[in-house]
């Protein structure tokens, strides 16, 4: 293996140990997170960086059908945080009016 090659191999290595403890450290907020659009968020985050670490491994194995797995895995990703969104946005809508009868009442 050339110097290049190792040289590579421990770019690789160090980036998915980083997005690792990134995905650890957002994982802490994600159930620590005071609100829940900070866990929707959080969520997001780590969906993103697991697309990172497959990505990574894609060229690091030279194994192409991981991408098409990270591409699969964005969009239900995607799809996932919209929903999620929705819920939120439709649960604090009825929140707020129950207040506006309390107050009318």
């Amino acid at each position: 293996m050339s110097g290049l090659a190792k040289a590579y191999d421990i770019l690789f290595a160090a980036a998915i140990i980083v997005l690792a403890v990134l995905i650890i450290s957002i994982l802490i907020r994600a159930i620590a997170g005071p609100k829940i659009a900070d866990r929707i968020m959080a969520i997001n985050m780590i969906g993103t960086m697991i697309i990172m670490i497959v990505s990574i491994l894609s060229v690091k194995l030279s194994e192409e059908y991981l991408l098409d797995i990270a591409v699969i895995y964005a969009m239900v990703s995607f799809l996932s945080v919209v929903i999620l969104s929705k819920v939120y946005i439709g649960v604090h809508r009825e929140n707020l009016e129950r207040k506006n009868r309390r107050r009318n009442k």
